[in-house]
């Protein structure tokens, strides 16, 4: 099997079981959480957005692919000629345009639609952040990345599948493996076979994801199991979750838990 043919595998498999343990997939898988990707495009402390910047011009037109609420796509506006932001969530693409709006920025254009269904024209840089876990054809989702950027592609990839961290509670609940989604490891052997040479750099590992009382890490992660209120599983949850949420300084976390490592992959083309 080759790369691309054991990427979509692994894809395929972790869609199945999730559909299996979730029912009917809702349209828009962001609606619930789209608000907490909203952020401060003035803002100078994110290392990624740092990282990105480092390979913007002045007079560049970016495209951002997968831009999610615009948590790189409008800082990155500051730092360039254009940003395009490609997004097929309607409830992504809102908190993009409102906090364009609040922050005035209007060196911004949103497409909503899925990268493989876009039509947009080519951009100096590509970049795409945190996305490709979920493609199934990763060959031609990259291939059209490629093809898109007149000068550099830039890729933020995790170095664990973003699912990992609740892997132990998922098997417990649901009373067999989680089948992971692809990340990093996977996707270097892609570009090899794609015949593209790419340079890594690892940022800054992101912070653990936290809560503010054991409710609201029983509600998000409950949520990400595809768990629901007065079920057996959800019971099993709470069994669950009584060894394995520690608390310190007033903030509480999974047990064993890890920072994620990201890595920036570029290429020029």
């Amino acid at each position: 099997m080759s790369a691309i043919e054991a990427w979509g595998e692994m894809v395929r498999v972790e869609h199945e079981q999730s559909d299996r343990m979730r029912g009917t997939r809702p349209s828009d898988t962001w609606r619930q959480h789209a608000s907490r990707f909203r952020a401060d495009p003035n803002r100078t402390d994110d290392t990624q957005v740092e990282a990105i910047r480092s390979h913007l011009l002045l007079d560049d037109t970016l495209l951002d692919v997968g831009a999610g609420g615009g948590r790189l796509a409008l800082p990155l506006t500051l730092s360039c000629r254009h940003v395009t932001a490609v997004e097929p969530s309607p409830s992504m693409g809102a908190v993009l345009r409102e906090t364009a709006r609040d922050y005035g920025i209007q060196n911004v254009s949103l497409v909503e639609s899925g990268w493989l269904d876009a039509q947009v024209d080519p951009a100096d840089v590509v970049l795409c952040s945190n996305v490709v876990y979920v493609i199934q054809d990763i060959g031609e989702f990259v291939r059209k990345l490629h093809q898109h950027a007149q000068r550099t592609v830039l890729m933020v990839i995790f170095q664990t599948s973003p699912l990992a961290q609740v892997r132990d509670l998922w098997d417990q609940v649901h009373g067999e493996t989680r089948h992971l989604l692809p990340s990093l490891p996977q996707f270097l052997p892609v570009l090899d076979e794609l015949g593209i040479s790419c340079k890594m750099t690892e940022l800054e590992s992101q912070q653990l994801r936290v809560y503010q009382s054991p409710s609201e890490a029983r509600d998000d992660i409950a949520a990400r199991l595809f768990v629901a209120e007065g079920t057996e599983a959800m019971e099993r949850l709470d069994r669950a979750l009584e060894s394995s949420l520690q608390e310190q300084d007033g903030q509480w976390n999974v047990v064993g838990t890890q920072p994620s490592r990201p890595f920036l992959v570029s290429w020029e083309t």
